[in-house]
């Protein structure tokens, strides 16, 4: 904590230093100040202000206004001067001739800017975004403009965006590579994996806005992600007046679906209130066959294992909030977001035994009736303070979520003879586990331009998460007797309370200076991490597992443009992945009678350096080589009980994962009417290690194509296909097949744009699908998974109230994407 004390007490001294001596004007120069304003007398902001000779109108240096309508010009030579100031949608506008005197401050009358006479009062908004964006740092998915992304949730999106894999278990991969960090309007979700899938199945796409992909994120940014940040930013209309848009959805696959959602927003002089709502109802199903091949003795058993499981999800998603700018220069938020989700599952499993492949000896089947909820409320306040005219500015965030989530479960384990007799074993065992998360954090963050050409920002954050799982398990003691007469008790052995607590101290500093063609940035971030884990198994005798650590985080990142048409970049970070609470707990979840999950209390964190070189041609076309080295490497590893025939899946460090990746991005306008956007990602994985239970060295080059292609067909028809492929990968002691799938779209607007139909079909040819094998020692199965993919749906969306603005965009203090989201 004190090496974090110090590292942002030097970088606060040195940036009020700096700012002092640049809020001085130089010996022998002149600084002008003033003011401009529209024909109603508001400020009018970011408008070009130019400082020309007055004997012959030649430019001396421009600025830009800020949100006040200020401008400052300052190291100005005597002489006489004219300001002139531009913006568009209105005529140009001239000061009188002004007089400036060395070391003086000339304060300029306020301009009056006046509409011009051949531009429209108002304009209807029609231009989109592209579907895709590339930019320096990030790939931006305009999720909006999608007609694919109509009716799916958040985790289906993801699913087709380019370098995305998610795997049979919801885990999510870019670029081959776990250990992504997914953030909500630029926060963490602080979610275990299974708690965040939960979470994007249950987010509805209609609510986005974009998804923002960034493999190297800077010092700015927690330093966990080893393969980067996934953002997804919600949408929120600033627009004047009151408006909002509408929309519902209906899908079926093998099983309904059905969507809608409410956008909200109305602003009023200084205060804008918005606020959305969207419910999801979603049945799937799901189809598992595990085939494991067990040596106990010499001796094979064959187990043939197929599970059939249905779902259904139910969601409320809700957000409400407020900006009001207190002034011109501060503006104060506040916003409630929460959900409610009920999860129910059928889960039946047939598992046939077999000596030789062909003869059955005996057959298991596990049914399973569970019950989950997902609850959550989360309290935002925030401050955007512009400090002066030159670009200093203060931010800050506080955060608070609450979560509380129930899981329970009743598992009927039923054992028969080959000739379908049954045998007298049978096993009846439940699980109710509530979930308590209680998330608070305060980040601050400090700009300070330096000229013209330089930048210095600051900032702390500080988290506190605390997690309380109660695991009680119980049996029926008298299995064999009625049900009416069968008796519960407790099952101590695997009933478990478990306690986690993490502390996360963090500070960081960004220099970034510009030259002509040259731009470089270095970045260094501090976090000190305390966390505690205590588990309590029948003994009542705690197993706590107490960490403290303090690691740097620097960063690097350097542009050249070599000419208008090319650039190259280069960057370098090093970050961190954090075991997840739920797998620092020790307690087994059953899958059937033969397979289960275990967490691992001794996990470790895992530390990841990044380097990349890009190349990109007409700010259009980018490649991209990189490599990564991961050591501590965390992933599931399966063991195997011979004598049991069990076998059952947990997480461990690996001594180290080498990773190498060529991007190649390639957008092409074929023609007027056929936009098409690819995305190429090859790459190899390794991964080492030598402990005494495993000895690994293995690896495999893979690949992954998007192609996502987009058809005009008129002024309000469009259609849009979409192509997956991601080659076979290795990934620990998984082998992983290919998969591959298209999906297709049109979409229809109407009444003046205000409205839209969409109509899709993902997966169209119902290939997606996984398969993987595990050789590894004792260990040889393979899984086959089949989720419902092949799903149509139709969305229909409404935009209502006020869809005109001026036709120059008007900025507040509040705006999203310089203040609040403080995505960038």
């Amino acid at each position: 904590m004190k090496s974090i004390t110090y590292i942002i007490s030097f970088a606060t001294c040195l940036l009020f230093a700096i700012g002092t001596a640049k809020a001085q004007t130089a010996p022998g120069t002149a600084k002008i100040t003033g003011s401009l304003v529209t024909e109603q007398g508001k400020p009018a902001d970011y408008a070009t202000v130019s400082l020309l000779r007055a004997k012959d109108s030649s430019i001396v240096k421009s600025s830009l206004s800020n949100e006040a309508g200020a401008y400052t010009l300052d190291r100005i030579s005597t002489g006489t001067y004219l300001i002139k100031a531009t913006i568009i949608g209105y005529n140009k506008s001239f000061s009188s001739p002004i007089t400036v005197a060395a070391g003086s401050t000339v304060n300029v009358p306020v301009i009056k800017l006046q509409p011009a006479t051949n531009s429209l009062k108002t304009v209807n908004v029609t231009a989109t975004k592209p579907l895709i964006e590339r930019k320096v740092d990030r790939t931006v998915i305009n999720v909006e403009n999608s007609v694919l992304a109509a009716g799916n949730s958040a985790m289906e999106i993801l699913e087709r965006a380019p370098g995305v894999t998610i795997d049979k278990d919801d885990k999510i991969s870019l670029r081959g590579k776990q250990g992504v960090t997914v953030m909500i309007d630029g926060k963490l979700t602080y979610l275990s994996a299974d708690q965040l899938a939960q979470f994007l199945r249950s987010t509805d796409g209609n609510t986005i806005q974009s998804i923002e992909i960034i493999t190297n994120p800077s010092a700015k940014y927690d330093a966990a992600g080893n393969s980067g940040i996934i953002n997804i930013k919600m949408k929120k209309n600033r627009s004047a007046g009151t408006n909002g848009s509408f929309s519902a959805n209906a899908g079926y696959g093998r099983n309904h679906k059905a969507s809608s959602s409410l956008n909200m927003n109305h602003k009023d002089g200084n205060l804008n209130i918005f606020g959305t709502y969207s419910y999801n109802n979603n049945k799937r199903p799901q189809d598992i066959t595990l085939n494991r091949t067990v040596v106990n003795k010499g001796v094979p058993t064959y187990y043939n294992e197929a599970t059939d499981f249905t779902g259904n999800r139910s969601a409320h998603n809700y957000k409400l909030g407020a900006d009001y700018d207190i002034s011109k220069r501060n503006t104060i938020g506040v916003q409630i977001t929460g959900y409610n989700t009920n999860f129910d599952a059928n889960t039946f499993n047939n598992t046939l035994i077999s000596p030789d492949r062909i003869t059955i000896s005996n057959v298991t089947t596990t049914s399973n009736l569970a019950k989950e909820s997902y609850n959550n409320i989360a309290a935002n306040i925030n401050n955007r303070l512009i400090l002066d005219t030159t670009g200093k500015e203060l931010t800050m965030d506080a955060d608070y979520s609450y979560f509380y989530n129930k899981q329970s479960s009743n598992y009927r384990n039923s054992y028969f003879a080959a000739n379908g007799s049954t045998l007298n074993k049978l096993s009846i065992l439940g699980n109710n586990l509530p979930t308590y998360i209680n998330i608070g954090t305060f980040k601050a963050d400090y700009t300070n331009p330096i000229g013209k050409t330089m930048k210095l920002e600051t900032g702390v954050k500080f988290s506190y998460v605390h997690t309380d799982n109660d695991l009680r398990s119980d049996s029926v003691l008298n299995v064999m007797s009625s049900p009416a007469n069968q008796v519960k008790g407790t099952d101590w052995s695997r009933t478990n309370l478990y306690i986690y607590t993490e502390n996360i101290n963090a500070g960081y500093v960004n220099f970034s200076k510009t030259w002509k063609k040259t731009s470089l940035q270095l970045g260094l971030r501090a976090e000190q991490t305390n966390s505690k884990g205590d588990s309590k198994d029948s003994t009542n005798i705690s197993k706590i597992n107490d960490r403290h650590y303090l690691n740097l985080f620097p960063s690097v990142f350097l542009n050249h443009e070599i000419s208008d048409k090319h650039s190259i970049g280069l960057n370098f970070s090093r970050r961190i992945d954090r075991p997840s609470y739920d797998d620092l707990n020790s307690f087994t979840q059953i899958i059937n009678a033969y397979t289960y999950q275990q967490g691992n209390p001794n996990l470790k964190p895992q530390y990841t350096s990044n380097y990349e070189l890009s190349y990109t041609y007409k700010k259009n076309y980018n490649i991209t080589l990189g490599y990564s080295k991961t050591t501590d490497v965390m992933v599931e590893v399966p063991r195997q009980i011979d004598a049991l025939g069990v076998t059952f899946i947990t997480r461990d460090n690996l001594a180290v994962q080498n990773a190498y990746n060529l991007n190649i991005s390639a957008p092409f306008n074929l023609t007027k009417w056929w936009n098409s956007n690819n995305n190429l990602t090859g790459f190899y994985l390794g991964f080492k290690t030598n402990s005494p239970e495993l000895q690994l060295n293995d690896g495999q080059y893979a690949g992954n194509v998007t192609s996502i292609n987009t058809f005009t067909v008129s002024k309000s028809v469009k259609l849009e296909g979409t192509y997956n492929y991601q080659s076979g990968l290795t990934y620990g002691l998984f082998h992983i097949r290919s998969n591959y799938s298209f999906d297709a779209g049109i979409s229809k607007s109407f009444a003046e744009k205000r409205a839209t139909l969409k109509f899709s079909v993902s997966d169209i040819f119902n290939t997606r699908r996984q398969y993987l094998t595990v050789q590894q020692g004792n260990l040889n199965f393979n899984v086959f998974q089949k989720n419902e993919t092949r799903i149509a749906r139709l969305t229909f969306t409404y935009n209502f109230g006020n869809t005109k603005i001026q036709s120059r965009r008007h900025q507040t203090g509040a705006d999203d994407e310089k203040g609040r989201v403080k995505s960038n």
